[in-house]
């Protein structure tokens, strides 16, 4: 039995994350967050509130021992100085969910070196005083320069999927459906994409696999933005209209200006397989186009 703790669990690969743990029947599961969204869990699902952002409530939390903390809401260098302070000797072993945005645009496909975090400068800086990528930059690089204890962290893609409440692919059958511009600089650029599901099946195997540091995941397979386009158009049986500009509203949420890619060659070393970004893509393309999602 281990004592697990997931730091924001109640929706998207977080809450999925908890139904995979859960169903190895092996686990005695607490799920921390603001309280604000509400989620059905089985009656032995503990759930606590904690205001990630106070070092006071996150010490409460952490006043226990853990096995393992999963950490899928820290944004900031300021939330992980108080993780690494809250859990010193209390924890086993700590997975941070970062992203492919720490990286930036350049070569593709991106390793973990391309952005070393135990080097990366830092400094104290609240949630929203950074932009997106350089506050989970600096994240990583206080957990992996402060925390004594073992930290490894996801990076993942675009995570899309049928609950995905950003419905970022939805705006793109959507548009094409109602006959809207889509502003997409560049269709050609490739991207690499994961599922809602696979990241929390990468997630709970993470957690029990013995990899630290930063870790790269997401489907096989790179995808053009032309390529998830053809999909869209045969599901919706329209033309797409790409177009380079346009009004703010219909600009790409996926609209890059160059690929973005990244390699799995340390988790594959690891002894995870990924799925085929094309499989499940394109029948979530067609389930979306249905309505089914």
């Amino acid at each position: 039995m281990g004592k697990v703790l997931i730091l924001g669990g109640t929706k998207y690969f977080g809450k999925r994350l908890v139904e995979l743990l859960h169903a190895e029947g092996r686990h005695e599961i607490t799920v921390a967050t603001r309280g604000i969204t509400g989620a059905e869990f089985d009656k032995d699902v503990r759930r606590i509130t904690v205001n990630r952002t106070d070092a006071d409530s996150l010490g409460k939390a952490a006043a226990d021992s853990w096995d393992i903390v999963y950490d899928n809401i820290c944004f900031s260098p300021n939330e992980a100085l108080i993780a690494v302070d809250a859990f010193e000797g209390r924890v086993g072993r700590y997975v941070l969910t970062s992203t492919l945005s720490v990286y930036g645009f350049g070569s593709s496909p991106l390793r973990e070196e391309d952005m070393n975090p135990y080097n990366y400068p830092w400094a104290a800086a609240e949630r929203g005083e950074l932009e997106y990528g350089e506050g989970k930059r600096q994240a990583e690089a206080v957990f992996f320069q402060k925390a004594a204890f073992p930290v490894a962290a996801m990076r993942i893609p675009i995570v899309l999927g049928p609950d995905d409440y950003t419905r970022r692919l939805h705006f793109h059958v959507e548009h094409v459906k109602h006959e809207l511009p889509i502003v997409m600089p560049n269709p050609s650029a490739e991207m690499s994409f994961i599922s809602s599901a696979e990241t929390a099946e990468f997630l709970q195997w993470l957690g029990s696999s013995g990899l630290v540091g930063p870790v790269n995941a997401c489907s096989e397979g790179h995808i053009s933005l032309s390529r998830m386009m053809e999909w869209i158009e045969e599901a919706t049986g329209k033309k797409a209209n790409l177009v380079t500009e346009g009004d703010t509203e219909h600009h790409s949420p996926l609209g890059i200006p160059s690929s973005w890619t990244m390699d799995t060659s340390k988790a594959e070393a690891g002894g995870y397989r990924f799925s085929q970004a094309a499989d499940w893509l394109s029948k979530l393309i067609a389930d979306i186009a249905a309505g089914r999602a």
